[in-house]
């Protein structure tokens, strides 16, 4: 892994830890649009529950700290694909 790619990847996590500290409490521009759109008489439950939803660990509460270790858990998970499916795709052209 080069430095490059190892910066990001602290960029993120810095981000992540940050984020939910200087994010807003109200809701986004996308679910308040979806808010005003969506009829209520059409049922809005999920296919599949979300492990972590509302950007928290349900078992550790909706505190902060709870939404910075969903948020290092998903940039991990999602660096973790990108970086085993760019592995593969540079495996291929070689």
């Amino acid at each position: 892994m080069d430095k490059f790619v190892l910066g990001g990847l602290v960029v993120a996590i810095l981000i992540a830890i940050l984020a939910p500290y200087l994010a807003s409490s109200d809701p986004d521009g996308l679910e308040s649009a979806a808010e005003k759109i969506i009829n209520p008489e059409v049922s809005d439950e999920a296919v599949l529950e979300s492990p972590m939803p509302d950007y928290v660990i349900p078992s550790l509460g909706e505190d902060p700290v709870s939404g910075v270790v969903a948020i290092i858990i998903g940039v991990l998970v999602v660096f973790g694909l990108a970086y085993g499916l760019g592995y593969i795709l540079k495996k291929k052209e070689t």
